[in-house]
């Protein structure tokens, strides 16, 4: 008998190497490199995919007879998912959601289900629970049931070729870390039955203008299992986020050939499953009715949409030589330039101080646009007087102490009047063009103004 070929793939990248080490060369991670089998060279991914469905031939065109029609997309029943979609799900795209377990995933995905089996053929293919258990929740969660059909099927051809039968418009596939390929001789969740699993699924969905939508699972570190390759496989990859100890869930786009990228939908879960936010600034600026020392309010700019959040604050006195830093939902090397900025032009020295900053609301923010209200922020709780309630502050801060522009400013600004908030400090290249209603704009140049303007409020 023929010895079996193996190969050692990255799990994180898909770096393919003829013998195991311990760091991939490409990705650099650590202890990510696992053995497969290869399947025989007779039997490619072509192969396997027209030899049970004959799929039609190909035919090469040019540029200019290809239709430009735009493709109508139906809506999945929530606005939130819609957004982050792009405005809808279109016919023949492979989406991939991923989430830590017990995020909400396939609870969002059997509500979406049981909707748009009211209107079009829909098939809920589940892998890892019984078709009971899933009846279960639905009852729960009061879906209605009498028109979405379910399969519980684990084989990658049996359910394309059940599809082939039933004609549905969407199918939704939880998950794709138990699918299998007969051929591919590695165990269900290994790197190439998930590649090629997914890869068999994706082309189907293109031929069959069928939209397929599969669950992922995330690792430790938060990042999608499976190859890198998965991600570049399918259409759209979601994200599902939300916090053990938290009621609301945030799915976020991390990667969208139909849509924004990085857009953000705010869910809640309840006792009849995830109902949309549709106001999200609401929830994250839910503070108390005492001014305190060290928040902040600043306008976060997601997807094409404005967010408003609060940033707490808190210095104090060290008593260890080296003081700590600690930032939440921001970058640590980012507070720690922001210090020394404050140091250098503003004038406050930080150094035996501990500094903890927080994102309320568990919301991770990632642009530069948050520099100044942090800023803000600290020195607020470095001299323990609170900064005015109806006060909305967002703009860059550079290494020299200037202040730099944000994109969409007038949208933020105009965010902020909805809240009722009445005084903004903006940077000076981002001043309205025309006056808001019940908004005190400041355009401020240097951090220096900004200190300025603050002594005027006290």
């Amino acid at each position: 008998m023929a010895k079996a070929k193996t190969a050692f793939v990255c799990n994180d990248c898909g770096a393919e190497y003829a013998r195991w080490q311990g760091q991939c060369n490409a990705c650099k991670s650590w202890n990510t490199i696992t053995e497969i089998r290869l399947a025989p060279a007779k039997s490619s991914r072509a192969d396997r995919f027209s030899g049970y469905a004959g799929e039609t031939q190909a035919k090469i065109q040019t540029l200019s007879e290809i239709s430009l029609q735009e493709v109508p997309r139906f809506h999945s029943g929530f606005y939130e998912l819609d957004r982050v979609l792009g405005g809808g799900i279109v016919p023949g795209s492979a989406i991939l959601i991923g989430g830590h377990p017990g995020a909400g995933k396939s609870t969002l995905l059997l509500q979406v289900m049981c909707g748009l089996a009211q209107n079009m053929t829909a098939l809920y293919v589940t892998g890892e629970e019984s078709l009971q258990q899933v009846a279960m929740r639905a009852n729960r969660l009061g879906l209605p049931a009498d028109r979405l059909k379910m399969l519980s099927e684990t084989s990658v051809e049996q359910i394309c070729h059940l599809a082939d039968q039933l004609k549905p418009q969407i199918i939704v596939v939880d998950s794709i870390q138990v699918m299998h390929l007969a051929d591919i001789q590695s165990s269900p969740g290994s790197v190439s039955q998930v590649r090629e699993c997914a890869a068999f699924l994706t082309r189907y969905a293109k031929t069959r203008q069928v939209a397929i939508i599969m669950v992922g699972h995330v690792t430790k570190d938060g990042t999608l299992a499976g190859p890198k390759v998965l991600e570049h496989a399918i259409d759209c990859s979601l994200l599902l986020e939300g916090e053990a100890d938290s009621r609301f869930r945030t799915l976020r786009s991390h990667k969208n050939r139909f849509g924004a990228v990085n857009e953000l939908g705010v869910f809640a879960m309840t006792e009849q499953g995830l109902r949309e936010v549709k106001n999200p600034s609401a929830i994250f600026l839910s503070r108390g009715e005492e001014q305190t020392a060290g928040s902040s309010v600043m306008v976060l700019w997601e997807g094409t949409r404005p967010l408003l959040v609060e940033i707490q604050a808190l210095v104090d006195h060290s008593m260890l030589a080296n003081p700590r830093r600690v930032a939440v939902g921001l970058e640590q090397n980012r507070l720690a330039l922001l210090l020394a900025v404050l140091h250098r032009h503003g004038g406050l020295q930080m150094s035996d101080q501990d500094v903890f900053v927080n994102v309320v609301g568990g919301v991770k923010v990632t642009e530069t646009s948050v520099d100044l209200a942090l800023l803000l922020a600290l020195i607020s709780s470095f001299r323990n007087q609170p900064l005015p309630r109806d006060l909305v502050v967002f703009g860059e801060v550079g290494l020299a102490g200037e202040i730099r522009p944000v994109p969409s400013g007038q949208e933020r600004i105009s965010e902020a009047a909805k809240h009722g908030f009445s005084r903004a400090i903006v940077p000076f290249a981002n001043k309205p063009k025309s006056a808001v209603k019940n908004m005190q704009v400041f355009t401020v140049k240097k951090l220096s103004d900004a200190l300025a303007i603050l002594d005027d409020f006290d």
